[in-house]
């Protein structure tokens, strides 16, 4: 019998800034696909507030013959927004344009 309602992760590479070569288990959604931002706090020494390191999920290779995606991987975000949607927020075509960009 199989098993419903199982949480499934997958080891997913990250590159770039500090987590550059590391493996993690990442959570898979509904979808099968892991999140398309990962944002890890990092606490601070000085007890002041976490500084949170944004990856954006890109795809990790393409198959030859039929051009799918053969799995993901994370790379850093350098402007900490994760995916340019306004922080990770829906971007609804009545939503007013984000001008953060300065």
């Amino acid at each position: 019998m199989a098993e419903t309602g199982a949480v499934k992760s997958q080891d997913t590479p990250f590159e770039g800034g500090p987590m550059d070569g590391r493996v993690l288990p990442v959570l898979l959604g509904m979808t099968g696909h892991p999140p398309k931002t990962y944002r890890i706090p990092v606490p601070d020494a000085a007890g002041g507030p976490p500084t949170v390191l944004v990856y954006r999920r890109v795809p990790r290779g393409q198959s030859k013959h039929l051009g799918l995606t053969q799995g993901w991987k994370y790379v850093y975000d350098e402007t900490g927004r994760g995916g340019g949607t306004g922080g990770g927020k829906p971007k609804w075509p009545w939503s007013k344009p984000d001008h953060t960009d300065g």
